[in-house]
């Protein structure tokens, strides 16, 4: 089995790289990416829904020119959605050609026995790579130059499809009863990521780099805005922000993430507004709140934030003493 076939040269390089790809990451972020290449160790990436755990992967393929490949998660999905599958149609087709062909692969034998012997033979004709239908995982380990291989929201399969992939991230390797194994001809570089709705067992988390990736602070939220959507003015920018950091202290059932200030901020430009000052702003509001409980606690939200903005625009401006000097307006 051969090594990792794209690497980053150091922790810096990682993101110098994320960044030619618009996604800011802190060194903590970085350090985990680059140990990930280094060591051929999966990484298991947790936090809120929308903090950016998938963008990851697709930004890493991307900054080392690699394909990736998903495989997305969802409760009942088995070994066969996710590895392999026999293409049966393709089987019962050749089927009929040996059909045809049986009078030749029996020619010249002197017993029954011996011409079942022949026709047993031909089994490699019927379990062979050209019937095996890849499905994510098969696919990655298969790849000649190495891939990314995001498995999505692992949190929602079940624990008996967790415990089939520690086997695979283990080796990375795949055994076909009726073929042997096949070992992957480059070690991928493994992005699992969980939104935590169900614990991922120790097992799992033993075999992984674990990152968590929370809200983002205040500054690095501006960095992003700043970077995905320029055409916002800086006072719309801070504006948005600092509502955004008020509604994730409330008790919502959705606390906004990144996704959202993003698309919440694109919607404010399209509408031309340029503040929160804005009755315009109460009618794009569903672009951060997912749910009518959650909106209505924003609209509350919104009005005491534009209603302090107000009364701190009005509060008059006191001089410093400055020993009887005039009074400048």
């Amino acid at each position: 089995m051969s090594s990792s076939a794209r690497s980053y040269a150091s922790v810096d390089a990682v993101q110098n790289l994320l960044a030619e790809q618009k996604y800011i990451c802190d060194h903590n972020i970085a350090t985990v990416v680059y140990l990930a290449t280094q060591l051929g160790k999966p990484v298991l990436v947790e936090g809120p829904a929308g903090v950016g755990k998938t963008e990851l992967a697709k930004v890493v393929a991307s900054s080392l020119n690699i394909p990736l490949i998903r495989m997305q998660c969802y409760e009942g999905i088995d070994e066969a959605k996710a590895l392999y599958e026999w293409e049966y149609a393709k089987q019962l087709l050749y089927t009929q050609i040996l059909k045809d062909k049986i009078s030749e692969v029996t020619q010249g034998a002197a017993t029954l026995s011996e011409a079942i012997d022949r026709i047993t033979a031909q089994d490699d004709v019927f379990f062979s790579r050209r019937f095996i239908l890849p499905r994510p995982l098969l696919q990655a380990i298969q790849s000649d130059d190495g891939v990314v291989l995001l498995i999505d929201e692992i949190d929602k399969a079940d624990a008996e499809f967790e415990a089939f992939l520690l086997e695979i991230l283990s080796d990375f390797q795949v055994t076909v009863p009726e073929i042997g194994t096949i070992e992957a001809k480059r070690i991928p570089i493994v992005v699992l990521t969980s939104n935590n709705a169900r614990e991922m067992s120790d097992a799992l988390k033993r075999r992984c780099l674990h990152l968590y990736i929370d809200f983002p602070s205040p500054d690095l939220e501006l960095e992003i805005l700043i970077l995905k959507v320029p055409e916002a003015g800086p006072a719309l920018m801070e504006d948005v922000i600092s509502l955004v950091q008020n509604l994730r202290k409330l008790d919502l059932k959705k606390q906004p993430s990144i996704s959202e200030t993003l698309d919440w901020t694109r919607a404010l430009v399209i509408m031309n507004a340029d503040s929160l000052d804005h009755e315009i702003v109460k009618e794009t509001l569903s672009s951060i709140a997912k749910y009518e409980g959650d909106l209505r606690k924003a609209e509350k939200e919104l009005e005491a934030f534009v209603q302090q903005r107000r009364a701190k625009a009005d509060e008059p401006v006191v001089p410093a003493a400055d020993g009887g000097g005039d009074l400048l307006h």
